[in-house]
């Protein structure tokens, strides 16, 4: 198995090097700025040799250096990293937003380079390791560094795709749409609950089960068909109702439920729902956009 170095051990770049280790790579080198969590990971992956990002760098024979900085750190780790690496090194970075064009000066110096992003939610390194089986990592850069990462995917258990480089950033915003955003949208239906006098704690625990209800639909059906209850049934006299609820302190919950009902009527159309009934809901959004009650 190829050998690999890690630049940045929090929780995504301490994650992979356990994860790796368990799947039969070598690991050389950690390279830090966190010696305590340096030091657990190394616990778990005794043959690596730590390297504190602030010091000096070692001359890094590795075939794979896997860049885990945060995003604005990416560039400079890259540079740092130009002078110690031999040529033709496969050099990944993890960054979800950022291209393979970040790591252009390793690139210069004959370096592969490539983006390898996880599709998961790491929380520590430990039970992080453990999310990458089954997981989708996005896979972009030049021929060889992205048959390295799909390579590596592979080793994890997990599943690679690829993109164009240039839709790095739209990619990532899909993501946060689905899980950052999810969260956010579910944080308002919480408050919108709290309203009805539902403690917080309780209104979570009531929507989980729709939740997962909502996402086995989607699991078996397109969007389309798994939109469920008033917009997929086109039903204006409901979702007058709703809007006439939102009061003056609720007017930014009741952008969002505007703008999704947009999307949603779209959704409920795809879907065959009645045309005159659609149209009607359509304008009413409209008016309800430009004269909030």
């Amino acid at each position: 198995m190829p050998s690999v170095s890690i630049v940045g051990i929090g929780r995504a770049g301490g994650a992979l090097a356990v994860a790796l280790s368990g799947a039969g790579y070598k690991i050389d080198h950690l390279i830090h700025r966190d010696p305590v969590t340096a030091e657990q990971i190394r616990t778990l992956i005794p043959e690596a040799t730590l390297f504190a990002s602030s010091g000096s760098l070692p001359s890094i024979a590795s075939d794979l250096i896997i860049i885990a900085t945060p995003d604005p750190d990416i560039r400079t780790a890259a540079e740092q990293l130009s002078d110690h690496l031999q040529r033709n090194t496969v050099v990944l970075h993890t960054s979800g937003s950022l291209s393979s064009d970040i790591l252009s000066t390793l690139a210069e110096k004959g370096c592969a380079t490539g983006s390898m992003h996880p599709l998961v939610s790491i929380s520590d390194a430990v039970s992080g390791a453990r999310t990458f089986a089954a997981a989708y990592f996005c896979i972009e850069g030049d021929k060889v560094a992205a048959m390295a990462a799909t390579s590596i995917v592979e080793a994890l258990g997990g599943r690679a795709f690829s993109i164009e480089t240039r839709f790095k950033p739209l990619y990532h915003a899909a993501a946060v749409m689905s899980s950052g955003h999810f969260v956010a949208l579910i944080d308002a239906a919480v408050e919108m609950l709290a309203r009805c006098g539902i403690e917080s704690k309780a209104a979570k625990a009531i929507l989980l089960p729709l939740i997962r209800s909502t996402l086995n639909n989607l699991e078996a059906k397109d969007p389309a068909q798994a939109l469920t209850g008033s917009f997929a049934r086109a039903d204006a006299d409901a979702i007058g109702r709703h809007l006439s609820s939102f009061d003056d302190e609720m007017q930014s919950i009741r952008e969002i439920y505007l703008l999704l009902g947009e999307r949603s009527i779209d959704l409920a159309a795809a879907n065959g729902a009645d045309s005159s009934a659609v149209e009607k809901l359509r304008e009413n959004i409209a008016i309800a956009k430009r004269k909030p009650e």
